[in-house]
């Protein structure tokens, strides 16, 4: 499966900071648990490249 293959598995995700200072992912579906954990910075720079994928796809979605 790549990026771009639509899927219909269904997952939670939640984010947020450990007491010991990272930035948790944490991903739940069908009964598998998946945290994953980076320092600050690494999390910012998942964040602007979030960020930056979401207005890409905007741009897409607007030229459609």
């Amino acid at each position: 499966m790549g990026i771009n293959t639509e899927s219909d598995l269904a997952a939670n995700l939640q984010i947020g900071p450990t007491s010991s200072g990272m930035v948790r992912l944490f991903i739940e579906a069908d009964g598998v648990e998946v945290p994953m954990d980076f320092d600050p910075e690494e999390a910012i720079e998942i964040a602007e490249e979030i960020r930056a994928a979401a207005e890409a796809a905007q741009n897409l979605k607007s030229q459609a």
